[in-house]
């Protein structure tokens, strides 16, 4: 780890089963803090291990989008791509909530030198972004497709989750991706404590939109994911459910 907090070691998984591998690091990874519990306004009688008439979830690829009883400082107002979720639990990162870091004083820390490109001068002055309050000193990088990184996770046909530095190593010489953000930090759940924060009402889910994860500015984040539920943020209740 270095002062980014990008993962340098090598990758240890090899063969067929690297993305499983790399997924089971990562949320070993998460899980080395402690899991962060939104908490909402909803009564609760206390932790709920079992859901027998909840349908189970595939939430991976989707955004979590907080509710107005979502109350907890660090989660309220925020849209959070999930990059993992299963029995295990989940792991994901707030992708609208910037830093006062830009990627270009990243950059700088990890005595990376910026190649000047075509979209190099606009991505050098981009926010890194505060991705959740577990592991906030690591760095985990969210981009397009393009090639094999040493330590990667494949989310979905238009997003892959990376922790090593050669990603970053890429970007700065002008071969890595077009799209990408880069978090300090992420958000980590263990079994079935998302889905009781779901049931709490504190988070409405979609599937996610590439465009919003790398196009849309990130103040405007918020919006135009409650937009692809079909209604404006003004119009927001507090009331659980998912498209």
């Amino acid at each position: 780890m270095v002062g980014g907090g990008v993962d340098q070691q090598t990758d240890q998984c090899n063969g067929a089963g690297v993305v499983a591998c790399n997924a089971a690091k990562m949320r070993a990874m998460a899980k080395q803090g402690k899991p962060h519990s939104a908490e909402t306004t909803a009564p609760t009688a206390g932790r709920v291990d079992f859901f027998p008439n909840l349908p189970e979830l595939q939430l991976a690829d989707h955004f979590l989008i907080a509710m107005p009883s979502m109350l907890d400082p660090v989660f309220g107002g925020t849209v959070v791509y999930l990059c993992e979720h299963n029995s295990d639990g989940a792991l994901g990162m707030i992708i609208n909530r910037p830093t006062d870091m830009t990627m270009g004083v990243l950059f700088e820390r990890l005595e990376l030198s910026l190649e000047i490109g075509p979209h190099d001068m606009s991505r050098s002055g981009k926010p890194v972004l505060f991705g959740g309050p577990v592991q906030v000193e690591r760095g985990f990088v969210l981009h397009a497709p393009r090639e094999r990184y040493s330590s990667s996770l494949v989310v979905s046909d238009d997003v892959v989750l990376t922790t090593s530095r050669d990603v970053l190593e890429q970007a700065a010489a002008g071969n890595g991706p077009d799209r990408l953000i880069i978090t300090l930090g992420c958000a980590g759940w263990s079994a079935g404590q998302l889905e009781e924060e779901i049931l709490r009402n504190g988070w409405l889910t979609v599937k996610a939109d590439p465009a919003i994860l790398f196009e849309v500015p990130i103040e405007e984040r918020f919006s135009a994911a409650m937009h692809l539920l079909g209604f404006d943020p003004s119009d927001l209740a507090g009331e659980a459910g998912h498209a």
